[in-house]
């Protein structure tokens, strides 16, 4: 299967913050911070392009904003379908970043106006592949109608991802709302956070055999330890590329973006799993979501 990939989801602004050392509370911490585009959507869509696949962006920003998130987009050769929010700015992150680590503080801002209206049969049509972000799902209670853009997508002919993007909005969201909301989707990548709520299981294979049985595609990712990839019955390790981490923001879009990448270039799941795992390497090696 080749053509253009349909992403829906988040577009964000991410300021990342790098310490220098330990936070020390009540007083400075000298830290590096820098202003970056993001966004879980926006950061697949971006890699997808990257590695050379047509990609098209849905999602919602604040209406002063709508040029220039747009042009971020356009810049890495995204397609944006941006809709400007009648209240509300764009989505901000303050992402603390130390290493293989990092915590998130999250206002979606516009973002929670995303809806499955913005995916309309002219969309489908141009497209082969649906990918969509979680976030949107655990906004406003719009899941029939989520339901009915996924299986217009199955009836349009294209193949269909999710990634559930946060174990914290998943956790509050719902496990069983959320995997009711998803049945029969070909393709689902998942953290091993992500994955062991989304299954009950006690360890990431049990967790991958689980989703393996529910998705004709499952991943569980395991970041610097690799990722765990169902398919067909069978149970692969794709394991991570070498790479000194600088800032892991980001790191998981990418390897998103690399696996539907490979799928859509007509590679089987294990060789699409590398280079999922290859774009994920280059991630962590510079600093912001998107590349560089």
């Amino acid at each position: 299967m080749s053509g253009r990939v349909l992403v829906v989801g988040d577009v964000i602004d991410d300021v990342i913050v790098r310490p220098a050392g330990p936070i020390r509370d009540d007083t400075d911490t000298p830290s590096r911070i820098e202003r970056l585009p993001g966004g879980s959507a926006a950061n697949t869509a971006c890699w997808l392009a990257s590695n050379g696949t047509p990609s098209t962006l849905v999602a919602t920003v604040g209406e002063d904003d709508v040029d220039r998130c747009g042009a971020e987009l356009a810049r890495h050769g995204v397609r944006p379908h941006l809709a400007a929010a009648a209240a509300g700015t764009t989505g901000a992150i303050v992402v603390l970043s130390e290493g293989e680590r990092r915590s998130m503080l999250t206002d979606r801002g516009a973002n929670l106006a995303t809806g499955p209206e913005l995916v309309t049969g002219g969309l489908l049509a141009e497209h082969t592949h649906l990918h969509v972000t979680g976030h949107v799902f655990t906004g406003p209670d719009r899941d029939r109608a989520w339901r009915r853009m996924l299986d217009a997508a199955q009836a349009a002919g294209l193949r269909r991802s999710v990634a559930p993007g946060s174990a914290g909005l998943l956790a509050d969201h719902g496990p069983a709302r959320f995997t009711a909301l998803v049945a029969g989707v070909e393709v689902l990548v998942a953290s091993e956070e992500e994955a062991l709520l989304l299954t009950g299981a006690t360890g990431f294979h049990e967790a991958a055999e689980a989703l393996g049985a529910r998705h004709e595609i499952a991943a569980v990712t395991l970041g610097w330890r690799g990722a765990l990839l169902s398919a067909g019955g069978a149970l692969t390790f794709v394991p991570a590329e070498a790479a000194v981490p600088v800032d892991v923001t980001g790191a998981g879009d990418a390897w998103v973006a690399g696996l539907i990448a490979g799928l859509q270039a007509g590679e089987e799941p294990a060789e699409a799993g590398r280079r999922a795992a290859a774009l994920a390497a280059l991630a962590v090696q510079q600093v912001g979501a998107r590349p560089a």
